[in-house]
């Protein structure tokens, strides 16, 4: 087991049958090139479905990163800049206060909205009509722009529907011929068709103890309902909604491709954005470990290992996806069993032994 992919797939077979992980994909390019694509286990303990290369996996916040790739382009074209007032673009959206936050405070957690409107259940969730109306009422939390707090899903259309109204098309339609399409990737989406849905793994999980309920009245960034989340990413209706945010079904390889066009030189002649706009993009601001849409090292429980200046983002349970401009590696990794044994940072820092690069310094 000389080669890289060997020592991944050897890694990713150990866990699955060590009960750490139950299905795995793990997908890596090195300077363009695909140097891993490993997967292992099993994508739906009910029927013993095995993982295949073509098993989907929802991978929550994950798509946060994709989403933010979108709005860069159209900055990149000039169809907007960060600077540009949300209510430029969506005049509805500047109701209660809202009438100056920009672009940039949107991809960086800092507009004041992260709680999810009053009222809504699944069905309005489901609805992108109607979320953009009812986040377009909202009244932010604080004075936008002083301090950061995660998004967690009003992200999904604080960010989505200014994609959506500078460029005419739906977010899913966006993504697919934006990024999907130049570089050939076929398994990526953010609302599922329905003949895919026999191919996307069943999601687990493993609590220590059983989930608190959440307090009564209470302002919440992710809504009662939705909880316990792997149960709601298991649901048709929740894998079928547009939410950028939160519920974007995808493989490894697919996260991966994203990122190594998002690396100067691209992947195979495609590069989405040049280099000074990546590096106005991931413009690291601290304390806050997320700027431009994307996610750095100040959150190790999803991103693992990364280190500045990589960027990337992670989603509940350990999905990753990064892109690390000094080393020229793009990763992605999937999965459906979330645990406290989960292993998706140790996949990371034994990818990157096994490539003999060293985290960037």
């Amino acid at each position: 087991m000389n080669t890289p992919q060997e020592k991944i797939q050897s890694l990713i077979n150990q866990l699955v049958t060590e009960g750490r992980e139950r299905g795995v994909q793990v997908a890596a390019y090195l300077n363009g090139k695909l140097v891993v694509d490993a997967w292992a286990g099993t994508a739906d303990v009910a029927t013993g479905r095995p993982v295949t290369e073509d098993t989907l996996f929802p991978v929550f916040s994950t798509t946060k990163g994709i989403a933010a790739t979108l709005i860069h382009l159209l900055v990149e074209r000039g169809q907007l800049t960060y600077e540009t007032r949300i209510a430029e673009v969506w005049p509805e959206f500047g109701a209660n206060g809202k009438e100056n936050i920009t672009v940039w405070q949107s991809l960086n957690h800092t507009s004041a909205i992260p709680y999810l409107p009053e009222g809504i259940g699944q069905a309005e969730l489901c609805d992108w009509p109607t979320m953009c109306a009812a986040i377009a009422q909202l009244k932010p939390a604080w004075e936008p722009g002083t301090k950061a707090e995660y998004h967690a899903v009003t992200y999904s259309w604080i960010v989505g529907e200014v994609a959506c109204r500078v460029d005419g098309r739906p977010f899913a339609q966006m993504m697919q011929e934006e990024i999907c399409r130049p570089l050939g990737i076929k398994n990526m989406f953010v609302g599922i068709p329905d003949e895919v849905e026999p191919r996307v793994a069943i999601l687990e999980e493993i609590f220590e103890e059983p989930p608190k309920p959440l307090p009564v009245g209470e302002p919440q960034s992710v809504s009662q309902f939705m909880w316990p989340l792997h149960e709601w990413m298991n649901r048709p209706d929740s894998r079928r909604a547009c939410i950028p945010a939160s519920n974007g079904i995808m493989d490894a390889r697919s996260i991966a491709r994203h990122y190594a066009a998002l690396l100067p030189g691209g992947v195979d002649g495609v590069e989405l954005l040049p280099p000074e706009r990546i590096r106005l993009a991931t413009r690291f601001q601290k304390p806050n470990p997320h700027s431009g849409g994307y996610q750095f090292s100040g959150d190790p429980e999803l991103l693992g290992t990364v280190e500045l200046p990589a960027f990337g983002h992670g989603g509940y349970g350990g999905s990753i996806g990064f892109a690390d401009p000094k080393l020229g590696l793009a990763v992605g990794l999937t999965k459906n069993l979330y645990s406290k044994q989960a292993a998706h940072g140790l996949i990371v820092s034994e990818l990157k032994s096994a490539l003999g690069i060293a985290p960037s310094k």
